[in-house]
């Protein structure tokens, strides 16, 4: 007899796996399907010459004891099982400048934050605090950021401009483009990006900052435990191809080896314009179908792997942001083949708690998908080999070697304690990620028109509900609130945020 199960969920990035562990938790009989070798989407690691490296989650904010993140971790059941190393606390970030020899310090804690900062700027504190104040109150207007209940945010918060905000707050450009400084955290676009989702993701990191001892992956990990604890069922290699339909309502996925799996209800974790199409154009109304596949999707990136000779460069517990021009911290994106690349972040893995060794550098830039559309048509996973050819691979080690005459600039003498190099590009990113054309972090946000780009959680079709990164916020803390958003569809917002909370409350 077939199995019919309460939730189908397609995709285990960490949208997919929150909701399928929230719904379990309610008693829902749940199976999440997941077509790559390895679970998580962007929590994945994978190994070069020994090492471990991440694929996205680079530091995570927000997991001090009560904080937001913390929270919903400890609801979920595995904060207490996470390796992980604090950043340093007077400098998690650090943006730089070719041009300038002063490395500026991001530091944990708001008042930290603010006295760090006024050493560079001394006669602009009040407006380094009324900076932050502004953050704290956009990030309050959004309910459950906090795990309140409420309607949420008010339009004028969508509508304010990151880099306008930041133009009327001071007239200081060394600073603005300090404050800047960490947009890549969001792929900030100067007349597009709302203030809100700058506030949102810089929040989080300076309230606390975390490394993950060898890698995001355990996260998945844990989080798969959990799921398995409360009954569900996992399972790779089920790419979903085709969806069956009854009376208008979707009663069935099927995926590539020939497998159905009967549901009552759906959550797609996979990104909303592959959602849509899979699902097919005649099943949605023509105006959100449209609206959905023209939205405009965030830069991609180009990003190299250094591993390290051993005992050679020192571990550095802060992430550097670097651009070659401060007055260009809006627009690295838009490089010429000359000015490539204008500006990268820098991070370092960790495999113990008291590292005195790097074992290893990653370092990301943008990289425009167009650069690529000579291999558009090739895929290449663990489960999809394709070789790309000769002119892919030299076209790729013209990059890492620009890329790294970059690196060496900030760092003098890198190159001698360099064992490899490795490399993903915005095709790695779309063939492991799922994002539409390697895009880093889903749509663009726009705050000259902020409802087009809002995509709600419930759709069309009764029982099918989208969650990840393109519906909410990109990070680990905007999926896994945007998760909940999900989940709230379909038990009831205020009964899951009451929840969450008695639950909280009990665990201390």
């Amino acid at each position: 007899m077939e199995k019919k199960y309460d939730i189908i969920i397609i995709g285990s990035g960490l949208g997919g796996l929150v909701s399928a562990i929230i719904l379990a938790k309610e008693g829902k009989s749940v199976c999440v399907l997941e077509k790559n070798n390895q679970y998580g989407g962007n929590l994945q690691t994978f190994v070069r010459d020994k090492t471990i490296f991440d694929t996205g989650i680079h530091y995570i904010g927000g997991l001090d004891k009560g904080q937001n993140l913390y929270n919903y971790f400890s609801y979920i059941g595995i904060m207490d099982h996470l390796k992980l190393k604090k950043m340093d606390e007077n400098a998690f970030d650090i943006i730089s400048f070719d041009d300038d020899a002063i490395q500026y310090p991001h530091a944990q804690g708001y008042e930290n934050f603010i006295q760090q900062l006024a050493v560079y700027f001394p006669e602009e504190e009040a407006t380094i605090r009324k900076y932050c104040e502004q953050i704290s109150y956009t990030c309050d207007s959004f309910p459950l950021y906090n795990l309140k209940r409420g309607e949420g945010y008010q339009s004028e918060i969508l509508s304010i401009n990151a880099k306008d905000y930041l133009d009327e707050l001071t007239s200081n450009e060394k600073l603005k483009a300090v404050l800047a400084g960490s947009n890549f955290l969001y792929a900030g676009i100067a007349d597009k990006t709302p203030f809100y989702v700058h506030a949102l993701s810089v929040n989080s990191y300076i309230q606390s900052s975390w490394r993950c001892i060898n890698g995001g992956s355990q996260i998945t990990k844990q989080l798969i435990k959990q799921l398995r604890k409360y009954g569900g069922e996992v399972y790779k290699h089920r790419e979903v191809t085709g969806f069956g339909f009854k009376d208008e309502k979707l009663t069935s996925v099927k995926t590539k080896n020939g497998e159905e799996f009967l549901g009552s209800l759906f959550i797609s974790n996979i990104e909303p314009k592959t959602t849509l199409k899979m699902i097919g154009e005649d099943k949605f109304r023509k105006s959100y179908y449209s609206r959905i596949q023209s939205l405009e999707v965030l830069p991609s990136a180009f990003s190299l792997y250094i591993v390290f000779k051993p005992e050679t460069f020192k571990y550095l517990n802060h992430n550097y942001y670097h651009f070659r021009k401060s007055n260009r911290v809006w627009d690295a994106n838009d490089y010429t083949e000359q000015s490539w690349p204008e500006a990268y972040m820098a991070s370092m893995n960790i495999s113990n708690e008291n590292q005195i060794w790097a074992e290893s550098l990653t370092a990301i830039t943008y990289l425009k998908f167009e650069e690529f559309n000579e291999w558009e048509t090739t895929h290449n996973t663990v489960s999809e080999k394709d070789v790309r050819g000769a002119a892919y691979e030299q076209f790729k080690a013209d990059k890492a070697e620009a890329f790294l005459t970059e690196i060496a600039k900030k760092f003098p003498g890198i190159r001698e304690c360099i064992k490899s190099v490795h490399t993903s590009t915005p095709l790695s990113y779309r063939d492991y990620i799922g994002g539409h054309r390697g895009n880093l972090y889903g749509y663009v946000k726009d705050s000259n028109n902020p409802m087009k780009t809002f995509i709600s959680p419930k759709t069309k079709i009764d029982n099918l509900f989208l969650t990840g990164q393109s519906i909410n916020m990109h990070g680990v803390l905007g999926v896994t609130i945007g998760a909940v958003v999900t989940c709230s569809e379909i038990l009831g917002k205020d009964y899951l945020i009451n929840k969450i909370n008695s639950e909280i409350g009990n665990l201390g």
